[in-house]
């Protein structure tokens, strides 16, 4: 599925809180610059529209929520959308996240890392840019604190089979655990936008869910 045109953003709305770009950020930068106060972090990976972690902000307030997206038009739209339901918790970074998952994040520093239906590059000459490959794999169960969760849904079986039998292959996450889909109560009660349309088209979404050992 491909990514559908954005609506225009206010702009009026002030988005300094809720939108950065990781060149511009100082080159000691830690993800704790970014809030007030400690908590755990979650970080969305891919956020694209950025539904689910305004969701999951609004809804654990306890936690801090940090979105990475390479595309910055998503990532202004993200913020927008965080913006406007002024959490505090919540800040989008427009940036690679192969990039802070390999040079920035310190270990055991997150408590749970999502990343839900990222581009699968379906030609083979491709795939080699998915963002699930070896290194940052190896990444996520580094960067997890002991029992921290690593989250990944996709809608294409060979991507989520592949990315399976990494994880099994490369880190010690426990894991797949299988997540058993619920009923939306309203139109955008889903994880993601691409879920949404997944499901409204009636097509299969594999879930999975790993654990970091304590």
């Amino acid at each position: 599925m491909g990514r559908r045109t954005l609506r225009r953003v206010d702009p009026k709305l002030d988005l300094s809180r809720h939108f950065k770009v990781l060149e511009e950020l100082p080159a000691s930068w830690s993800p704790a610059d970014l809030f007030e106060g400690t908590a755990p972090l979650e970080i969305d990976v891919g956020c694209g529209k950025g539904l689910f972690i305004a969701s999951a902000a609004e809804a654990i307030p306890r936690h801090n929520f940090l979105g990475v997206e390479k595309a910055k038009r998503y990532a202004h739209f993200s913020a927008a959308r965080i913006a406007k339901r002024s959490l505090p918790n919540a800040v989008i970074l427009a940036g690679d996240a192969e990039r802070l998952f390999g040079e920035i994040l310190q270990s055991e520093s997150v408590a749970d890392v999502h990343v839900y239906f990222p581009d699968p590059w379906w030609k083979a000459r491709h795939k080699k840019r998915r963002v699930l490959n070896e290194a940052f794999v190896r990444n996520v169960e580094r960067v997890l604190v002991p029992a921290g969760r690593f989250h990944f849904w996709t809608d294409v079986q060979e991507y989520f089979d592949v990315t399976c039998e990494l994880v099994a292959q490369v880190t010690r996450l426990e894991g797949p655990l299988e997540i058993a889909p619920r009923e939306a109560e309203h139109d955008l009660d889903y994880q993601t936008h691409f879920e949404r349309r997944t499901r409204l088209n009636e097509q299969p979404v594999y879930r999975s869910e790993f654990h970091k050992p304590r």
